[in-house]
């Protein structure tokens, strides 16, 4: 299991995640979204599960003064997170070409299970 984890800000469930795998001893990467740049195939795959609409912050007052926040083009939503990572909700944690948003130790349990 490769895992990484996607993180812009610390909340909840940026903690909860992190503990989550440190509890099992399941090795993480964590990429902090302030200083890696996304690039268009993480966001691929990222998008694949929820469209790009979906990993926008939209409960973030900083995001919603966003032009990203009020957009539906997915085009100009691509642009705007490669520009902007901090717009995406966070965890963002990543199995290869699975990715979940937030915190879904339901999700992540299968994925130990697969190996």
């Amino acid at each position: 299991m490769n895992i990484q984890l996607y993180i812009s800000k610390k909340n909840f469930d940026v903690q909860k995640a992190e503990r989550y795998f440190k509890e099992r001893r399941i090795k993480v990467q964590v990429m902090d979204l302030k200083k890696h740049k996304l690039g268009e195939r993480e966001l691929q795959v990222m998008a694949k599960g929820v469209g790009l609409s979906g990993l926008i912050d939209r409960d973030d007052k900083k995001v919603i003064e966003h032009p990203a926040a009020h957009c539906s083009l997915d085009s100009a939503l691509r642009d705007y997170i490669i520009e902007c990572p901090w717009l995406l909700k966070s965890p963002i944690v990543r199995n290869g070409n699975k990715c979940t948003i937030g915190y879904q130790p339901e999700v992540w349990d299968a994925w130990a299970k697969e190996g």
